[in-house]
């Protein structure tokens, strides 16, 4: 969508949008646990974080959310014992994901799985800027988390969101296109990063009732999609490297205090994997130029 059409149809857009924050019921986050065990053999720690869509909106239980069937279908896909956690909150941007997840308590883990994007398109934060916001999500959450690797989930395709009007749909699905474009090239250039495509072909029998957020169908095959991503490219690699780990590994609680990228307690197998991240996307916050040149312009 370029910017003079944006100008013209900006009037109708305000007031669409402020349309259908009213009218748009509010549902509320998945209930239940929001960390457990599941599965037998090798651990993964896995945390997933994000917006509404990684705390469960649009379902009654976690059971059914994307937390919930993502450890279940990993635990199976992968046949390790995985001890998740959820850290998520409806309405947070990718920039203020980073602020919930630093202050929150969390423990190590060795994958991430982060749900963001929609409130960026919601906001008009530029494709720019919120690959900025995600790379330094991930370099958090590898320097001070000890995150191997982290999993950007695809934007949804939002001119296929019946709860949206047009031409609101049609511009927010154009958006949210061009930040997706904007994530995967990032994506493409960290080795501790990825962006897993998803097919969702999305109408109202199987989003919520507002037509705007996944329903349990949607989370299944989210689920699975992402499973599998985790199953065939980053665990068969992450679970090699702790087979020829010489020491058995130590969890030291993170020190917030310490400058990114050192972290007390770390092995040397574990060091030799950070270096082995940083070399496929040498030190990412001394490079800002890649979010830069990722990000393809406009708001």
């Amino acid at each position: 969508m370029s910017l003079s059409a944006k100008i013209l149809l900006s009037p109708l857009l305000l007031a669409q949008a402020l349309r259908t924050r009213r009218r748009m019921p509010r549902l509320p986050e998945a209930e239940g646990e929001r960390q457990g065990s599941v599965g037998s053999g090798p651990l993964l720690r896995l945390l997933v974080a994000g917006d509404s869509s990684a705390a469960g909106v649009g379902v009654g239980s976690q059971h059914d959310a994307l937390a919930g069937q993502l450890a279940r279908q990993l635990a199976r896909a992968c046949h390790v014992r995985v001890e998740w956690r959820l850290a998520a909150r409806t309405g947070l941007s990718s920039a203020r994901t980073l602020h919930f997840l630093q202050r929150e308590a969390l423990p190590p883990f060795d994958i991430a799985v982060l749900m963001t994007g929609v409130n960026d398109i919601i906001e008009q934060v530029p494709s720019h800027h919120a690959v900025r916001a995600r790379e330094a999500l991930a370099n958090y959450l590898r320097n001070v988390l000890g995150v191997a690797h982290v999993v950007f989930a695809p934007l949804p395709p939002m001119h296929l969101l019946p709860g949206l009007p047009q031409p609101l749909r049609w511009i927010s699905g154009a958006d949210a296109q061009r930040h997706d474009r904007a994530l995967a090239r990032w994506a493409a250039t960290r080795g501790d990063v990825s962006h897993p495509h998803i097919e969702l072909p999305l109408n109202r029998g199987v989003l919520a009732d507002d037509g705007f957020h996944p329903g349990q169908a949607v989370y299944r095959q989210c689920a699975h999609a992402i499973a599998q991503h985790i199953a065939k490219n980053v665990w068969p690699q992450l679970h090699s490297e702790t087979n020829h780990d010489p020491q058995p590994a130590r969890q030291d609680p993170p020190d917030h205090r310490l400058e990114p990228g050192h972290r007390p307690g770390d092995r040397a197998s574990r060091g030799g994997r950070r270096r082995q991240h940083r070399a496929a996307g040498q030190d990412h916050r001394a490079q800002p130029q890649a979010a830069r040149h990722a990000g393809d312009g406009g708001g």
